[in-house]
C-alpha cells in the first residue's frame, strides 16, 4: 500500500513540479487482477483500484489489513463507495452478488467482511474505482446505477463549463456515515469544472478524471487561492485535494470526472467560494 503523508499549506509552496505529483497524484490504479491501494493521511481517505480479468480478485488482495488499518477486515470500521468505469462485472459483498455496468455505483457498508471483484468478460475487463473513508456506523449496502443518480445541470456553455453533476453517494441519495461521492459530466464544447473555486475547510477531497480523450489532457489546478499551482492529469488518473487547497480543472477537450469527500460533515453548502478575480 502506497502511504501519503499529510502536506501543510506552507510546505506546499515550496514544492516542485514532481514534488507536487509525487504527494498529491494517483497513477496505475487498474493493473491486472491486482488491487492498488493509497492511503493517504489527509482524513485517513483511502482510493483503490482493481481491474479483474483472468480471476476474481478479493478487496484486500497484498494488503495487510493489520498493519495497514489495525482491523481484521478492511470494512470493519470503513464504508467504500465504488464505481464501474470498464466493462461489465460483478462484486460480491459478503455473499450478495451486485451487477454493475459502465457508471453504475455500489456503496457497502462498515462491517463488510468479504468484498471481491469480477469481469464478465476478461477481454473487456471492469475497472473498479473506489474510495474508502473512516465510519463509526453501519448503514445499508445499496446498488445506484447511472440511471438511479440525482441528475443537477449546471454551468453555461458561454462559460465552458456546462455540465451534469450526477449524484450517487450523497446525502439526498442514501444515508452514509461520512462518504460522499458523485459523478460529474462535462458536455461537448465545455472543459471547466468547479469554477468559480472553492475549498471547504472541514472537508478533503479525491478526483479521478476519466474519458479523457486520447492525445487530451485536464490541466487540475490546485493550492491556497492565492498561491495556486496545476497538475497536468491523463486519462484514469486521480488526486489528492486537502481541505486547505481549492480543487478545479480545465481540460484540452470535455471529460467526466469522479468526485469523493470525507471529513467533518457532509454539508454541501459548507465551503468558501473564491471569486475567479481572486486567484494567484
Amino acid at each position: 500500500m502506497d502511504i501519503r503523508y499529510s502536506a501543510n499549506q506552507r510546505d506546499f509552496k515550496r514544492y516542485t513540479t514532481e514534488e507536487v505529483r509525487q504527494e498529491f497524484l494517483i497513477e496505475n490504479l487498474f493493473q491486472a487482477d491486482e488491487v492498488t491501494a493509497v492511503y493517504s493521511h489527509v482524513d485517513r481517505m483511502v482510493t483503490f483500484g482493481c481491474m479483474p480479468v483472468k480471476e476474481e480478485v478479493a478487496l484486500d488482495k497484498g494488503i495487510d489489513v493489520w498493519h495497514n488499518f489495525g482491523t481484521h477486515f478492511i470494512l470493519e470500521r470503513r464504508e467504500i463507495g465504488i464505481f464501474n468505469v470498464g466493462g461489465a462485472g460483478t462484486i460480491t459483498a459478503d455473499g450478495v452478488a451486485y451487477e454493475l455496468g459502465y457508471k453504475d455505483c455500489l456503496y457497502i457498508t462498515m462491517g463488510t467482511k468479504e468484498v471481491t471483484f469480477k469481469s464478465q468478460d476478461g477481454s473487456q475487463p471492469a475497472k473498479f474505482y473506489m474510495v474508502s473513508a473512516p465510519a463509526h456506523k453501519a448503514c445499508q449496502t445499496k446498488l445506484l446505477t447511472i440511471k438511479d443518480a440525482n441528475k443537477v445541470p449546471c454551468g453555461d456553455a458561454r462559460t465552458s463549463n456546462k455540465r451534469t453533476i450526477n449524484q450517487f453517494i450523497h446525502p439526498d441519495v442514501l444515508e452514509t456515515c461520512q462518504l460522499s461521492m458523485g459523478m460529474t459530466s462535462l458536455e461537448p464544447g465545455s472543459v471547466w469544472n468547479t469554477m468559480p473555486a472553492h475549498t471547504h475547510e472541514r472537508r478533503m477531497e479525491i478526483y479521478f478524471y476519466f474519458e479523457i480523450p486520447e492525445n487530451e489532457v485536464v490541466f487540475h489546478m490546485m493550492g491556497e487561492p492565492q498561491e495556486t499551482r496545476h497538475v497536468v492529469m491523463q486519462d484514469e488518473q486521480a488526486i489528492i485535494s486537502p481541505s486547505w487547497s481549492i480543487h478545479a480543472g480545465c481540460g484540452t477537450a470535455n471529460y467526466t470526472f469522479i468526485w469523493a469527500m470525507g471529513g467533518e460533515n457532509k454539508a454541501f453548502d459548507d465551503m468558501d467560494h473564491i471569486k475567479n478575480t481572486e486567484l494567484r
